[in-house]
């Protein structure tokens, strides 16, 4: 399995990049090969129609549309941003939803959130879902929101509460085998003589 794995956030303290480093440890674990990305590395304007049409995809957006690409499956830790969506995230699924084929469909992808606050950031993961499942991804059912993330971790990284750690591992492992069940189907194209098949089985349906 090879894994994309970066948190939404730029800002070095972020509990979302301490969780990601968590999940990409864990999926290491599990013998999945893990690009753990900075997200720093995607750095793009605000996307503009005009100048799409003039240049094309940014620097970092292509950088992002590559490295998706060579996934099979995607893990995202995203901070809530008043109760939804990230900006930066959005942003960037935005460009890179512009290439195609359509980079996003067909990729398993898990979804996070640390936050100081009580619930977590999980009001921004399900809004996080729309754009994902929108354009074809199949975004893993569970969920992962850290509450109280000041103070959720160890000095060595690891999740203090033994509770939400053993949950963590649980749905990461769940989402990697289904994940790599997933990308036997839609990881392949479709060889030419089945695809010839296919259509003689639907133009005898019709």
């Amino acid at each position: 399995m090879k894994v994309l794995a970066f948190a939404a956030s730029v800002r070095r303290g972020s509990f979302n990049r301490k969780l990601i480093a968590l999940a990409a440890r864990i999926a290491r674990e599990e013998q999945s090969e893990v690009d753990l990305a900075d997200f720093r590395d995607f750095s793009m304007p605000i996307y503009d129609g005009d100048l799409e049409e003039e240049q094309g995809l940014p620097e970092g957006a292509l950088e992002l549309k590559q490295r998706v690409e060579w996934a099979d499956a995607l893990i995202i830790s995203t901070p809530e941003y008043n109760f939804s969506i990230a900006g930066p995230l959005k942003n960037a699924f935005d460009w890179v939803s512009r290439a195609r084929p359509m980079p996003w469909r067909g990729k398993s992808v898990y979804l996070m959130s640390a936050s100081p606050s009580p619930m977590g950031g999980i009001r921004g993961l399900w809004q996080t879902r729309i754009p994902f499942e929108g354009c074809g991804a199949l975004v893993f059912p569970d969920m992962f929101a850290l509450p109280h993330a000041n103070t959720a971790f160890t000095k060595s990284g690891e999740l203090a509460e033994s509770r939400m750690a053993e949950r963590l591992h649980m749905e990461l492992v769940g989402f990697l085998r289904l994940a790599e069940a997933v990308s036997r189907i839609c990881g392949k194209a479709v060889p030419p003589r089945e695809r010839t098949r296919r259509s003689q089985i639907a133009a005898a349906l019709e």
